[in-house]
C-alpha cells in the first residue's frame, strides 16, 4: 500500500463567502509551494434542532473529520469575526478534539490563522489571537505573516502580522482587495514551504 502523501489542511467556517474565498486562496499558496492540500469546513449550529444536518453538505467543501485533522502535516484555520472571537461553529468543532489532544496528534505541526469581518475595526486581530489558544494547547507551531511581504505594509484594508484578514463591508459584499489576496496566497505558501522542509 502506498504511504499517504503529507497534506496541509485548510479548515474554515464561512457565513457569507469571504472566509471561504480566503481559504481557497491560501490553498493556492500551499500548492504553489509543492504541497498537497485538503480544504474542509464545519457544519452550521442550529439553536433549535428540528432536523439533523446531512453528514455531507449538498454543495461546497465537505465537513472536516477528526481523522483528517489528526493526519494533517500543517493547518490553516479560518473563521469570520464574531465580537472579536471565532464563530461558535468553529469553536464547537475544536471543543470535540480532546481525543487528539490526549495523544498529541497535532504536536509540532505548523499552523496559521485567518479571518474576515464586516468593518475595519470589527475585531479581526483579537479574533486571530483568540483562535490561537486551542492550537497552542495542541502543541502546534504558530506562523504569522512577516513584514518582508510588501502587501502587509501596503494594505489599506485587511492584513495583519497575526494572519491574513479581509474587510467585507457592512453588507459583506466587498470583494477581497489585491493586497488581501496576495497576503492569503503568501500565508499559504509560507505554511507550505515550512511543512515541506519539515518533511524533506
Amino acid at each position: 500500500m502506498k504511504p499517504m502523501q503529507p497534506y496541509i489542511l485548510v479548515l474554515y467556517y464561512s457565513k457569507y463567502g469571504s472566509t471561504k474565498e480566503m481559504a481557497h486562496l491560501i490553498a493556492n499558496g500551499v500548492e504553489s509551494a509543492g504541497m498537497n492540500v485538503k480544504i474542509r469546513t464545519v457544519p452550521n449550529i442550529a439553536t433549535v434542532v428540528t432536523e439533523a444536518e446531512p453528514s455531507i453538505p449538498e454543495e461546497g467543501d465537505i465537513y472536516c473529520s477528526l481523522e483528517e485533522l489528526a493526519n494533517c502535516a500543517g493547518l490553516a484555520l479560518g473563521s469570520p469575526t464574531r465580537f472579536g472571537n471565532m464563530a461558535s461553529e468553529m469553536k464547537y468543532f475544536w471543543d470535540q478534539t480532546t481525543s487528539l489532544w490526549l495523544y498529541g496528534a497535532l504536536h509540532n505541526k505548523p499552523a496559521c490563522v485567518f479571518t474576515s469581518s464586516g468593518s475595519m475595526h470589527g475585531g479581526q486581530e483579537s479574533t486571530l489571537l483568540t483562535m490561537l489558544p486551542p492550537l497552542f494547547h495542541h502543541g502546534m507551531m504558530i506562523l504569522g505573516l512577516p513584514n518582508s511581504i510588501p502587501a502587509l505594509s501596503n494594505t489599506k484594508t485587511g492584513g495583519t502580522p497575526y494572519g491574513a484578514s479581509h474587510v467585507s463591508g457592512p453588507r459583506h459584499d466587498q470583494s477581497l482587495s489585491q493586497d488581501e489576496k496576495n497576503l492569503c496566497e503568501a500565508q499559504g505558501k509560507r505554511l507550505g514551504e515550512i511543512v515541506k522542509k519539515l518533511h524533506s
